[in-house]
């Protein structure tokens, strides 16, 4: 199950479940979308691949018998930071951010 962090691990920005601005890695990393765009120009600090909007989870289960939905799987409420530094970040991104995501 997808995790929904609660906040841009870079910038701190509150993210909640129907952010249309949060980005993530197939690691589940998550930004805001400018801080993937404009800071990581589109490469995760951690794994180093691209990131694509997370999906927002609905808030009602529509299919009751299923138990989806936001009330029987909630959003994280753990905040999590990016465990690099900005300077360890602007060299790693600057490696590689040239390579097409699905080449790296």
């Amino acid at each position: 199950m997808l995790e929904l962090r609660p906040n841009c691990e870079l910038c701190d920005k509150d993210l909640p479940p129907d952010a249309p601005d949060a980005r993530i890695c197939s690691y589940e990393c998550t930004y805001c979308a400018d801080c993937a765009g404009q800071v990581l120009h589109n490469v995760c600090p951690t794994c180093g691949g691209g990131f694509a909007p997370r999906p927002i989870r609905p808030g009602k289960a529509w299919r009751a018998e299923l138990k989806l939905g936001l009330g029987n799987h909630p959003a994280s409420a753990e905040r999590v930071h990016s465990k690099f530094t900005r300077e360890d970040i602007t060299r790693h991104v600057a490696r590689i951010r040239d390579v097409k995501p699905e080449e790296r």
